[in-house]
């Protein structure tokens, strides 16, 4: 394995850098520099992005803070229920959206599920009862009724399908004027994210089964350019959208065995720092304008 994590890390970090919009800086570049610019990009504000703060955390807690303050904060500024919820990728969204704390607020939540049809996210939705209802399909043409819902919840969903930026745009396009994106998605430009990029299967399937003991999978991984801090923030410019929030999350990392842990410090000492092994994952928190002459999806 140590062989493959070596050759994957040399010959491959160019191509993580690529998909994700990003040049390297030059072989002179030391591996501090090359860190904190992944880093300095994610920390960056964006064009439009109104306040919008990065910050680090662990992921269950972390990651429900983030989108579930801000769902709690539209539904506080609503004033027609019920709250409708779309999980996009429902077989891989985790409690960073905290349905129960929305419900316990006073607010009536409606939710709709939806997820691409693959062997894998079958075998999940059959395992767990309360994704009976989901619907299965291709995700460039499931119907999704314009305009029909305050918030979408898209996680770990874009770095396992392909037409990525067409599914997003569906799910834009669903949202209504001024409702949430709640976008969590593996960084590419990550050692953990490298490493489920280019492991065959088999690697891939040892490390799925170390931190969800249990759990149907892995996912494919696909990660077009979309999947990556640059590729959302161009997508958010390009469709009008405002980026509100944002942070680096460390993923499983309490279910991350040991071997684990070292494999992506070599990964990120091999690759000369390009590749972060502090985190794993870019969770976004994305506002549709309420504006009429905004761009209409």
């Amino acid at each position: 394995m140590s062989g493959v994590l070596r050759y994957g890390a040399v010959a491959g970090v160019r191509g993580a850098s690529r998909a994700s919009g990003s040049r390297a800086g030059g072989a002179a570049q030391s591996a501090p520099d090359r860190a904190a610019r992944h880093r300095a990009e994610l920390l960056t504000q964006p064009a439009g992005d109104s306040g919008s703060q990065l910050t680090m955390t662990g992921h269950e807690g972390g990651d429900a803070s983030l989108f579930t303050r801000y769902a709690l904060d539209y539904a506080g500024q609503r004033s027609e229920p019920p709250l409708t919820v779309l999980q996009a990728g429902c077989t891989t969204a985790g409690a960073e959206l905290d349905l129960d704390a929305l419900r316990s607020s006073g607010c009536a939540v409606v939710v709709s599920r939806v997820d691409d049809d693959s062997p894998v996210c079958r075998a999940v939705a059959g395992a767990h009862p309360e994704l009976a209802g989901c619907t299965l399909g291709d995700l460039r043409s499931v119907p999704l009724a314009p305009r029909s819902q305050d918030i979408v919840q898209c996680s770990m969903l874009l770095a396992r399908i392909s037409n990525a930026e067409l599914v997003l745009g569906r799910f834009v396009e669903t949202l209504k004027p001024g409702g949430l994106l709640l976008l969590r998605v593996p960084d590419i430009q990550s050692a953990a994210g490298f490493l489920d990029r280019v492991l065959p299967r088999s690697l891939r399937a040892l490390i799925w089964r170390a931190q969800r003991p249990g759990e149907p999978g892995p996912h494919p991984a696909v990660y077009e350019p979309l999947a990556a801090a640059r590729g959302i923030r161009s997508f958010a410019a390009r469709h009008g959208l405002v980026i509100a929030g944002r942070q680096l999350s460390c993923g499983p990392a309490q279910r991350r065995p040991h071997w684990l842990q070292a494999a992506c410090k070599l990964v990120s000492s091999v690759s000369g720092g390009r590749l972060d092994w502090t985190h794993d994952e870019l969770c976004y928190v994305i506002r549709k304008p309420e504006s009429g002459f905004a761009r209409v999806l």
